[in-house]
């Protein structure tokens, strides 16, 4: 091994001690930095010492004969960053190195980079791609797809400044000497260069969100108090350090303090009444600046004053049946807010009981009219108010009409079973005259039959028959036929029911079902006799 290959080897191990040197001290200063905000961009300019780990043809040599490049301790890095989020971001890099064997190496490069921002240091990964290309003094100039992949650590120093503690990565090439080298010797001819890269350097940080210092916010629970009553206060930091422990100062212009980190408890016995100011003082003591902000809240002392309660009384429902009942709820409140009790309850009609803020009326042999409920609040002092509610009593209204059945007419003719006689005619014309009496009455008619009547429609016919004579039978009781409605019963005997239906009724028989009078026509009581064949005339 040449003497400087020796050099270039020790380089190395003396470059990690320097670096590890420096970043003992840098670490010691990233202490007492604080969270840095997220640049938009970063620049790197620095040194950069790479060994390529490859060796260059000797031309003129047969067979063609190789020479390691060995480290290259001249160089220097330029990295530009743009920022998308906290973590990822589009690096463009490149470098340059000079040699003796290689007189340069120079890389462009692109790719994602990742960050993970702690707090005073930095640690970032990346992958890269682009253009390689090497300069040595046999072979010429050769231009080359490389990849770089490595890493390392960042410590920020102010908003705009900061040094790249070190960067490792692994330098990927593959290379052509097809030109110098012959098909026999394809190790030389093609070979794949995996070397290392070091750096480090200065950052410069561009743009991203302004620093945003500490703030404080207080509030009180509650804002008003008697005299005596604590009150609770709590304050709470904004855009301090979340990984730091926080120091709270509590003082207030009036009462007693007590307070345990971010709350405190305000005493206000002896307190004259007014308004009095919490103040909080929060501070973070590893922030190197703008590690403190206050905050203040008001809050009122009243004294007792001695206003009267406030009742207020309604009834559900406000008004009733006779004979019914109602529910009086009066609600009463303090302004002074002291305990309050409701009582002494009194009507002026029917009966009403109660205790505390509800009380039943009831209705039974009251009058028809208004009754006023009264009650009466008293508060903790004696101090006493009276509310009233009414109650309407109402009449009754009439019942609702109901049908009634006025008569029904037997049919005993065994014969002529359907046959209205002069029994049910008699009936009939009573029926005619209730109609007749009341227009807006009408009429149901329910037809009726045995079990053991075989005739068919039998129980519609004596309907239909009734109704024939009431509107065009004999008599002439001309009653309209739109007022008469027929129907058929389930009552199992020879009968037919008149039910009268007021205006306003129904009719609900339980089991009578509508006679289809298309169907079921009525049967004259004398049916007219056939007519008899003219007799042919005797031949001459």
């Amino acid at each position: 091994m040449s003497l400087r290959s020796k050099k270039s080897v020790w380089r190395v191990p003396c470059l990690a001690i320097a670096m590890t040197v420096v970043a003992m001290l840098l670490l010691s200063v990233a202490a007492l930095a604080q969270e840095q905000t997220t640049p938009k961009a970063d620049v790197f300019i620095g040194y950069q010492w790479l060994d390529p780990r490859g060796s260059v043809p000797i031309a003129g040599t047969n067979p063609v004969q190789s020479q390691n490049v060995g480290g290259m301790p001249k160089g220097a890095g330029f990295a530009f960053a743009y920022n998308f989020t906290k973590n990822l971001a589009l690096e463009a890099d490149s470098g340059v190195n000079f040699g003796d064997v290689a007189k340069n190496i120079e890389t462009v490069s692109a790719g994602p980079r990742l960050t993970w921002r702690g707090e005073g240091i930095n640690y970032f990964a990346h992958t890269l791609f682009g253009w390689n290309r090497l300069n040595d003094s046999f072979s010429g100039p050769h231009n080359r797809i490389g990849a770089i992949l490595g890493g390392g650590i960042d410590i920020p120093i102010s908003r705009g400044f900061g040094i790249r503690l070190f960067e490792a990565d692994y330098q990927w090439v593959s290379e052509n000497f097809s030109n110098v080298v012959p098909p026999s010797q394809p190790g030389l001819r093609r070979p794949n260069w995996g070397g290392v890269r070091l750096r480090s350097g200065i950052l410069f940080y561009v743009g991203g969100a302004p620093e945003v210092p500490p703030t404080a916010s207080c509030a009180v629970q509650p804002s008003e108090v008697m005299v005596g009553e604590p009150v609770t206060a709590t304050a709470t930091g904004s855009s301090f350090n979340p990984k730091h422990d926080l120091t709270y100062t509590w003082s207030s212009s009036g009462g007693k303090v007590t307070s345990k980190d971010n709350t405190a408890n305000i005493d206000t016995n002896g307190l004259a009444g007014g308004s009095y100011t919490v103040t909080a003082h929060i501070a973070d003591h590893k922030m190197k600046k703008n590690g403190e902000a206050s905050c203040t809240a008001n809050f009122t002392v009243k004294e007792p004053p001695k206003n009267p309660p406030t009742m207020s009384c309604s009834a559900s429902p406000a008004s009733v049946q006779a004979g019914t009942s109602s529910t009086l709820t009066c609600n009463c409140t303090s302004p002074d807010g002291v305990p309050v009790t409701v009582s002494g309850w009194t009507a002026t009609g029917g009966s009403v009981s109660g205790s505390g803020g509800t009380a039943t009326l009831d209705t039974t042999g009251a009058s028809a009219g208004p009754i006023t409920v009264s009650a009466t609040c008293t508060d903790s002092r004696s101090l006493t108010t009276s509310s009233s509610s009414q109650v309407n009593v109402e009449v009754p209204p009439p019942p609702p009409p109901q049908a009634s059945k006025l008569s029904q007419c037997d049919f005993p003719n065994v014969n002529k079973p359907w046959r209205v006689d002069n029994t049910c005619k008699a009936i009939l014309d009573d029926v005619a005259k209730n109609l007749q009496q009341n227009a807006d009455n009408k009429l149901v008619i329910v037809g009726n039959a045995e079990p053991t009547e075989k005739r068919k429609n039998l129980a519609a016919e004596r309907a239909v028959d009734s109704k024939a004579y009431l509107t065009g039978g004999e008599a002439k009781q001309g009653i309209d036929p739109s007022r008469i409605e027929v129907r058929t019963g389930s009552g199992g005997t020879k009968t037919a029911e008149y039910w009268v239906v007021p205006a306003g009724a129904t009719f609900s028989g339980e089991g009578a079902q509508p006679v289809n009078e298309g169907v079921v026509k009525a049967i004259p009581d004398h049916p007219a006799a056939p007519k008899r064949k003219a007799a042919k005339p005797k031949a001459q």
